[in-house]
């Protein structure tokens, strides 16, 4: 959530990257579990509040007082860098960083919440897409290949695969369905920090970017568009939307790098992967 704009990984020193980057201790990823277990509760939480007739505001205020009074958690994005809320929502043709409002929401919109809790000083970060009532053709396929590519990035994760290995493949499944790959956003490593290194491109060609290391952890999560890849930045320098105004899909898990594969740390019941 909140990703930073990408630098161009291919005129950057990959070892200096790795060196940059904040390989996690046992203690760090065991606090790293607990927060992304949070996170996600959260979002398997507010399923049943997406609903038409409900503000973007409600559905902020009502994940805001669980993190903080059911949880004990703090939410990262209140207030970071001067976001106002404690969630994005993202609705129907917004990429991401929505800002959560008067909008009221009817059936056939499809809403991306996105969702990012500090606990014992580490940060997990998720977000899911949602219909409102039944979703158009459109708006369910979109929201299923969205998801589709991020299963496809998180099962390459490995020690040695290169990220624009995972970029490549995600970008391939977007676009073998006639769909685009956001480029100016991206996933990104997290810890303490909320946003670190690596950054985690959703396109890229095969054997180039960083390869990755046992216990590095980092976001995925592609946002998909069903018109061009084009964006535009609103006027409250957060909402990002597709400039054709086609709709847009993301999700988005928090990852670990481990010895022989990975694990999903954003993982709960109503997660979309086991």
């Amino acid at each position: 959530m909140l990703q930073y704009r990408q630098i161009d990984t291919d005129i950057v020193d990959q070892n200096l990257l790795l060196m940059s980057t904040i390989i996690k201790t046992d203690s760090e990823i065991e606090k790293m579990r607990i927060a992304g277990k949070l996170a996600s509760e959260v979002l398997d939480m507010i399923e049943e509040h997406v609903k038409p007739g409900i503000t973007t505001e409600e559905l902020d205020t009502i994940c805001h007082d669980y993190m903080v009074n059911e949880q004990d958690s703090i939410p990262a994005c209140l207030n970071y860098r001067g976001f106002p809320k404690s969630v994005c929502t993202s609705v129907n043709h917004v990429i991401c960083h929505g800002i959560p409002g008067e909008k009221r929401l009817k059936k056939g919109d499809i809403i991306n919440i996105d969702v990012t809790v500090i606990k014992d000083g580490y940060h997990g970060d998720n977000s899911r897409m949602y219909h409102v009532g039944k979703p158009t053709i459109l708006g369910q396929r979109i929201c299923e290949v969205a998801k589709e590519s991020m299963l496809i990035g998180i099962d390459m994760v490995k020690p040695g695969v290169h990220l624009g290995d995972i970029g490549h493949a995600i970008q391939t499944h977007a676009e073998s369905n006639n769909f685009s790959v956001v480029r100016e956003y991206c996933g990104h490593g997290i810890g303490k920090g909320f946003h670190e290194e690596p950054q985690v491109l959703h396109y890229g060609r095969p054997n180039t970017g960083m390869a990755l290391v046992e216990g590095m952890t980092f976001t995925i999560e592609p946002m998909i568009n069903a018109g061009k890849k084009d964006t535009r930045l609103l006027a409250d320098n957060w909402t990002v939307v597709t400039r054709d105004h086609s709709l847009s899909a993301q999700w988005e898990h928090t990852v670990l790098v481990t010895a022989t594969g990975y694990e999903i740390l954003t993982a709960s019941a109503n997660s979309v992967h086991p």
